[in-house]
């Protein structure tokens, strides 16, 4: 599979899907303080998300992914539909 850097351009206003390694989060909140609007941390160690975030948060969204300490979250990218219309699966960067 290939993997994109969570700071590639794809479709600029296309939806982006977020999935957090809950395992794998050490809550430094880091992210927290770069898109407040979709990760918000609930007492000290609970990380709550937007799966789905707002095409408008797109880059406030890319820059926390970046700053994850423990790379705990990965940006599934839409992918272009193919000629019949049927979209591809989305790409997955750590």
């Amino acid at each position: 599979m290939a993997r994109a850097h969570a700071l590639d351009v794809c479709a600029p206003r296309a939806r982006i899907r977020l999935v957090v390694d809950l395992n794998r989060c050490q809550a430094y909140a880091q992210c927290c303080f770069l898109a407040p609007g979709v990760f918000e941390l609930h007492g000290e160690e609970a990380l709550w998300y937007d799966p789905e975030p707002d095409p408008a948060q797109r880059e406030h969204v890319l820059r926390a992914v970046a700053s994850c300490p423990v790379q705990a979250i990965a940006v599934e990218w839409p992918e272009r539909t193919d000629d019949d219309g049927v979209e591809a699966p989305p790409r997955r960067s750590p």
